[in-house]
């Protein structure tokens, strides 16, 4: 299980940027995210309920919360609002996979983790591999990005790296249903709130926006972040975020296989580049 869950977390975390390609055709960014958190808290919540999970102490809740806030609220806020913008799903994929250089630099002052010599490579040539899959295919697109597209995406990276060192530091006693739903729920009323604010145009019931919801919830809200915090009580803030590395390079296949998007040479050889940097950063610290 622990060997193969890092692999699972990357498969259905790349497929977010294409439910946000999907979600914001018929709904606003932030309402589809408020709702999306808001029925992901009550599912985990009921779940905990009825398993009979432990419960958390009230401050561990408290920071679960803030933990959320950074994971949930500013990151997919970030990536939604960028997307929504007109940004394109492989460069906003870029933007966010940048944040494992950030989480592995502030890991070792915040948190005092140490990698090994290797385990650095392995986070270099993850960036490496990243720039590859993308440069080439959205060099030209990223000349009509706009300042706000940039600052939403800067945001998000921020806002995860924060989340994952707030969690590896005080989260990795918190009872993983109860924490989860915590987090759901303080990010889905700060996105509530925003998007009130946002003036966001609000959730359209169609068939599209019906299917990115049920995706969003199980797959990416329930399953997907659910094996991350699991991952995070074992392993090192650097070495869990070094999977965003490949988020990028399998969004861009999927965005080949669903939208018709070119793979071209240099991503495929940036893919390997970033597997290569994601099993160096993932052996065991010292």
């Amino acid at each position: 299980m622990v060997q193969l869950a890092p692999w699972v977390f990357v498969l259905f975390w790349s497929t977010g940027f294409i439910v946000a390609r999907y979600g914001t055709d018929d709904a606003g960014p932030l309402s589809f995210l408020a709702i999306r958190l808001a029925i992901a808290a009550v599912i985990l919540a009921a779940v905990a309920a009825a398993t009979g999970a432990p419960r958390p102490a009230r401050v561990q809740l408290g920071w679960a919360g803030v933990a959320g806030l950074g994971i949930h609220a500013f990151y997919l806020g970030g990536v939604f609002l960028a997307i929504s913008w007109g940004m394109p799903s492989g460069v906003s994929a870029l933007i966010a996979g940048l944040h494992p250089v950030i989480t592995s630099v502030f890991g070792r002052l915040v948190l005092s983790e140490r990698l090994r010599r290797i385990q650095w490579v392995g986070v270099a040539l993850g960036f490496t591999g990243v720039v590859a899959v993308v440069i080439d295919h959205f060099l030209g697109a990223s000349a009509g990005l706009s300042a706000g597209m940039l600052l939403a995406s800067s945001c998000s990276v921020l806002g995860m790296s924060a989340g994952t060192l707030v969690q590896r530091r005080r989260g990795g006693a918190t009872p993983l249903l109860w924490g989860t739903a915590m987090q759901y729920l303080a990010s889905a009323l700060v996105l509530a709130g925003a998007a009130a604010v946002h003036a966001d145009e609000g959730f359209h019931v169609t068939a599209r926006s019906l299917f990115a919801l049920a995706w969003a919830v199980g797959v990416l809200s329930i399953a997907a972040v659910l094996i991350m915090l699991w991952l995070l009580q074992r392993e090192a803030a650097a070495q869990v975020s070094s999977l965003f590395f490949l988020t990028p390079a399998l969004s861009t296949v999927e965005g080949a296989i669903l939208f018709g998007e070119q793979l071209g040479p240099l991503a495929i050889v940036g893919l390997v580049v970033a597997l290569a940097g994601v099993s160096l950063t993932l052996r065991s610290t010292r």
